[in-house]
């Protein structure tokens, strides 16, 4: 270190151009800007330390009440598929009480319907049955007139009737 003393020396003057700055800075109050700068550096990353740490905590928030809206709308969606899957299966029992019933009520009108076609049938038989005995009975009638002049049961018949009528 002997070039500290001898100012013949290139390295002599280098130091004291070192001294000289460091002295100036600090006159300059470099240090304190210095440090006020990086007080002010890391209270901005301290700052945005405690504003990650409040958005996780937030978004912890935020996940806890989305993972229970979900657990709550899954268990809504499997109550309202049970409460369909009920309700269906009523309705198809319903449906199928309703179809027997009315399968069973057309069953009814068909017999009816046949019954009322058979007494019309019957009738409409009975009816031409009797318009043909009729027929006939008018035509044996007719011959029996015609081959002779009066008629025994004709002419009692007639006298019964007018003694009756009178």
């Amino acid at each position: 270190m002997s070039f500290l003393v001898d100012p013949q020396d290139a390295h002599f003057w280098i130091a004291l151009a070192l001294v000289v700055f460091i002295i100036l800075l600090w006159r300059a109050k470099v240090p304190r800007m210095v440090t006020r700068a990086l007080d002010d550096a890391g209270a901005r990353v301290q700052a945005q330390l405690d504003e990650a740490a409040r958005l996780r905590d937030e978004a912890r928030v935020l996940l806890s009440q989305i993972t229970l809206q979900r657990e709550d709308s899954e268990r809504a969606a499997s109550e309202m598929l049970r409460t369909a899957q009920d309700d269906a299966e009523r309705l198809r029992a319903e449906a199928v009480i309703e179809l027997e019933a009315d399968i069973r009520r057309r069953r009814l009108l068909a017999e009816r319907r046949i019954a009322i076609a058979g007494a019309q049938a019957a009738a409409e038989v009975k009816s031409a049955a009797a318009e043909m005995a009729a027929d006939v009975a008018q035509l044996v009638l007719a011959n029996r007139i015609a081959q002779t002049s009066s008629d025994p049961f004709v002419d009692a018949g007639l006298t019964t009737l007018a003694q009756r009528l009178s």
